[in-house]
């Protein structure tokens, strides 16, 4: 596909195409072709309902590109005149909204071309920019006669969007551990563009904090089958949602048990192939996120049953860890909710908490709804500076009633 050629009054000619691969083509309505290849003799018998021959055509246009994809082009000068030319320099550069980049396989001068030859040269680029590019290829030359020509020539061609990323977190304390908190990242990918993807691989990069497991396997491992089967292809418009768990490092990991403030996470690998194998690459910037805040005291929850029976005691254990730089004396109080009531001394000392230092409290409570209850109403007092920090809807449990069967 030609885009541009330089004018006539120059000695060199200049043709630029876009190196790009056929597009997929059908023609199964066209009964007259149909015909024609079921009674061609040459022809594989069935071949008709292929339709092999017609089903890859030329471009006929630039076509799209997206980000994370290869620009692939093709520079030719050809010397259209009688003459000998001499000293040609062929420059390709693309202009973007923030650089200029030079593309030129060699920046050496050719010293002659011949009439009726031609200088090739293809050029590749990973586009890494979206909106709009401009290629600028120039051309100098020396004529016979001693004088130095010079000219140039424009390709604009806009760079689109493949890919629509969103992320979200979610913080999960983790009960066994007192040194790290997990953090689950949801990964949501659509397919904007109007042609299916094969997605080769979605991962997830760590950065130096964090070390990250990938839940996107039906089994355990790297080399478990995927949760989208065998072949991962994507549809126009269509979404999926990938997780990864991400454990900060102990190293990394403060006294006090946490990663505060704002957190570099990691940055998404995502690889796709198009309809012919075209390959296409793009990495977001760091994924950030604000770790949760717990104040001066943070209270978990290092056991608690899924389901327990209606009107029977059950035991919690609950953890109190000093979040501040102070020590603290501290007074536990129970407050009944109209489903969930503690069972025994509201008001008890908790004893004295250094700073960074953590507590084990085991508790026992008793349900008097049937259903999915939350558990609230604990409140720690801090009798050196006589604060209150409350804590409701610490977790929830199913209650149910042992006496009911099922089909009742």
């Amino acid at each position: 596909m030609e885009v541009n050629q330089a004018k006539q009054e120059h000695l060199l000619a200049l043709k630029v195409m876009r190196l790009t691969k056929p597009t997929l083509f059908t023609n199964i309505g066209d009964g007259e072709t149909y015909q024609l290849m079921k009674n061609d003799p040459s022809i594989i018998k069935g071949a008709e309902m292929l339709m092999l021959g017609e089903m890859l055509t030329l471009p006929q246009n630039f076509g799209n590109i997206f980000l994370g994809e290869t620009f692939s082009s093709y520079i030719s000068v050809h010397n259209d005149s009688s003459q000998v030319v001499k000293d040609i320099l062929v420059k390709a550069d693309l202009q973007t909204s923030s650089q200029r980049l030079n593309l030129s396989a060699s920046s050496a001068a050719v010293s002659e071309l011949q009439p009726d030859c031609c200088i090739d040269d293809v050029i590749h680029h990973e586009v890494k920019e979206i909106g709009t590019h401009i290629l600028v290829c120039a051309v100098s030359y020396t004529t016979q006669s001693g004088e130095k020509m010079y000219f140039r020539k424009f390709f604009k061609f806009q760079v689109l969007k493949p890919l629509d990323v969103k992320t979200k977190f979610y913080n999960a304390e983790s009960e066994l551990s007192s040194v790290t908190d997990e953090v689950f990242l949801e990964a949501q990918i659509q397919n904007i563009t109007t042609s299916p993807m094969f997605m080769e691989k979605v991962s997830l990069e760590p950065s130096l904090m964090y070390s990250v497991t990938e839940l996107n396997n039906v089994t355990e491992g790297d080399e478990g089958e995927s949760t989208f089967g065998k072949m991962s292809y994507l549809q126009p418009m269509d979404t999926r949602q990938y997780l990864y768990c991400l454990k900060p490092k102990p190293e990394f990991a403060e006294k006090a048990g946490v990663i505060k403030g704002v957190t570099v996470i990691g940055k998404l690998d995502i690889v796709w192939k198009t309809n012919l194998g075209e390959r296409g690459r793009l990495q977001t910037s760091q994924l950030q996120r604000m770790a949760p805040g717990y104040g001066d005291v943070r209270l978990s929850l290092e056991y608690i049953p899924d389901t327990v029976n209606i009107e029977e005691p059950f035991d919690i254990t609950c953890k109190i860890t000093n979040c501040s730089e102070r020590t603290m004396d501290l007074v536990l109080e129970m407050c009944n909710s109209r489903s969930i009531h503690w069972c025994g001394v509201s008001g008890r000392q908790a004893g004295k908490l250094g700073p960074s230092a953590s507590l084990s409290i085991p508790l026992r409570l008793l349900a008097s709804v049937q259903g999915l209850q939350s558990v609230s109403g604990l409140r720690l007092t801090d009798t050196f500076l006589k604060r209150t920090y409350e804590y409701d809807d610490i977790a929830q449990v199913c209650v149910v009633c042992p006496f009911l069967s099922p089909e009742s």
